[in-house]
């Protein structure tokens, strides 16, 4: 059927509730809307589902949530993975507890028991969840970071990360096959809940995450020492963080934690923000205005599902804050970690720092400082928790620390993705170790600046949102992957590596040798001086993202060099627009 035959579908198939039709009613005048929700399903990709709330097979609702979930329970069944559940989360977007609970009344008319949070919890503690049960697979419904006006759909694996091969093309293949809506199966809570396929989980699953990351602490003496002094601003942006954080910093012993009121409470229309993303600078303006009244060290700010954090740091010479990127507050708390883990134990002769390949240049420098291998994994920290996996499964590698750009990293192995909480609580032990030192946490990265190198990393974003934007955002990578560029911005391509074709050609000498990743539609250009670009499609927005790093002599000359490659690839992107 044309998308016009499938919205007169949805209207008049008894199968669809009133509300959905008189939305699409609201909708009849509209010929791009209606193509727009029915052009296409909405894609189960290897991040699962993420889109727009509302009514349409290209929309977030509770029949392509059902949908979704009828091929991952088939996928389940064909592993004979039944027995042993599923665990599931959500967040505080709209529609988030409606979601959870079809997906779990689907699997539960499947004879799959759900494990349901009783309220809202954070991504990683999900993660955890997964492993803690012994479950099979996990859902968490949640849209990170994106607007209000969507929600989004993770499916996690038995090790508790995000699915990755084999299991992520396996479970797409038979959401795919799942044609008829009409044929998706679910059942009543009642009858769940009567038939012991649909449990409630919380409290048991909250303490003994807490505990695995209190365990993680390597300086409780530092917290003791100085946690009256330290003051720290937080605000969850209206998310799941609030609780976990709070607790955890309490407990370990921080007096002086000040939370944002206006961002305080769960609120999926994120009142405060254009959208709560902790990379955005609106994101901070409530937290700084807090963090000036109380003279705070250091503010931090989590997202909606607490797998990311955004962190501001006090100059205490000019009094000022300064922002910390994703790979700046990585390489700080890695460095933090690695260097006491090494101080006090010694570090593991095959131990390995993990990063995705658009993260920070730094990273490797670090791990050469301290001796230890640095792996690079493709973008989506998933590809972090295989890693961890691997090295369980193989006894060859310990993991040691695990960061990408995008504001996400991991201290310990209790979860298998990126965890705000458990790096909210070590930047704080961090601040608490380097004020021992009579150092700030400003102090510390100036330090590694001038022990590493300044490098400086950034990212740009092109939107190109719907059907012609999702073409534009293909031909861009097509004309990049046909035509390798000499130059970018001044500086030599000294190699390009094509992801998709698994190539990495030499340009002087014209060798070709392959990147060892699995497939994935990226190409990345190492440039002389330690520079580098890379551009890759969003996995989660209609976006099409350039990631480029520099190395200076000074901050100042790393600035420069960033904001002139910055404008440079720009430039050379709008030119294919």
């Amino acid at each position: 059927m044309d998308y016009k035959e499938l919205y007169n579908e949805w209207l008049n198939n008894p199968y669809f509730d009133e509300a959905a039709k008189e939305e699409l009613r609201g909708i009849a005048d509209d010929e791009k809307e209606i193509e727009e929700r029915f052009y296409m399903d909405l894609e189960f990709g290897t991040a699962g589902l993420r889109g727009v709330i509302g009514a349409g097979t290209n929309r977030m609702n509770i029949y392509t949530v059902r949908k979704a979930t009828q091929g991952l329970a088939n996928y389940i069944a064909s592993v004979n993975g039944q027995a042993k559940g599923v665990a599931i989360a959500y967040d505080s977007r709209r529609m988030s507890p409606e979601f959870a609970d079809e997906a779990a009344l689907c699997l539960a008319a499947n004879g799959i028991k759900a494990y349901v949070f009783e309220s809202l919890r954070p991504t990683p503690e999900l993660s955890y969840a997964v492993r803690r049960l012994g479950c099979i697979a996990g859902i968490n419904i949640t849209a990170s970071h994106n607007p209000p006006e969507y929600n989004g759909y993770k499916v996690y694996w038995e090790d508790g990360a995000q699915i990755t091969p084999p299991h992520d093309k396996g479970i797409m293949d038979e959401v795919k096959k799942v044609t008829d809506y009409a044929t998706v199966k679910t059942m009543s809570k009642e009858e769940a809940q009567a038939a012991g396929l649909y449990t409630v989980i919380g409290k048991d699953i909250d303490d003994p995450y807490i505990e695995e990351l209190k365990s993680l602490v390597l300086h409780q003496d530092c917290i003791d020492a100085v946690a009256k002094d330290l003051k720290i601003v937080y605000t969850p942006l209206h998310g799941t963080g609030n609780i976990p954080v709070r607790r955890v910093l309490k407990e370990l012993g921080f007096e002086n934690v000040y939370v944002v009121p206006e961002q305080e409470l769960p609120d999926g229309e994120f009142p405060t923000v254009s959208y709560p993303n902790p990379e955005a600078e609106e994101a901070f303006e409530l937290g700084l205005k807090l963090g000036k009244e109380v003279d705070a060290d250091l503010i931090l700010a989590t997202d909606p599902d607490a797998d990311r954090l955004g962190v501001y740091v006090k100059d205490a010479k000019t009094r000022e804050y300064h922002s910390l990127t994703g790979n700046m507050s990585g390489c700080l708390i890695g460095d933090y970690v690695i260097s006491q883990r090494k101080e006090k134990e010694g570090l593991p002769a095959d131990g390995a720092f993990i990063k995705s390949i658009v993260s920070t240049n730094m990273a490797d420098a670090i791990a050469k400082y301290y001796g230890i291998a640095l792996v690079e994994v493709l973008t989506g920290f998933k590809f972090i928790g295989q890693k961890i996996l691997e090295f369980e499964n193989t006894g060859k590698g310990t993991y040691l620390f695990g960061m990408e750009e995008s504001y996400g990293c991991l201290t310990g192995t209790y979860a298998r993705d990126k965890d705000a909480v458990v790096a909210s609580m070590t930047l704080c032990e961090a601040a608490a170790y380097y004020k021992t030192k009579n150092m700030t946490l400003w102090d510390a990265m100036i330090a590694m600046y001038e022990r590493y190198g300044y490098y400086k990393d950034d990212v740009k974003s092109i939107t190109l949102k719907g059907i012609e934007g999702l073409e534009k955002i293909q031909e861009i990578m097509n004309t990049l992957r046909e035509n390798t560029p000499a130059e970018i911005g001044g500086y030599k391509v000294v190699s390009a590596r094509d992801y998709k074709t698994d190539t990495i050609k030499n340009m002087e000498t014209g060798a070709v040798t392959p990147t060892g990743l699995p497939g994935s539609n990226v190409l990345y250009y190492d440039l002389n001086d330690d520079a580098w670009v890379c551009v890759r499609p969003s996995g989660t927005e209609p976006k099409v993202k350039f990631y480029y790093g520099v190395k200076g002599t000074s901050l100042a000359d790393a600035d420069g060099k960033s904001d002139k490659l910055g404008k440079e690839v720009l430039a050379m992107i709008n030119k294919m627009l």
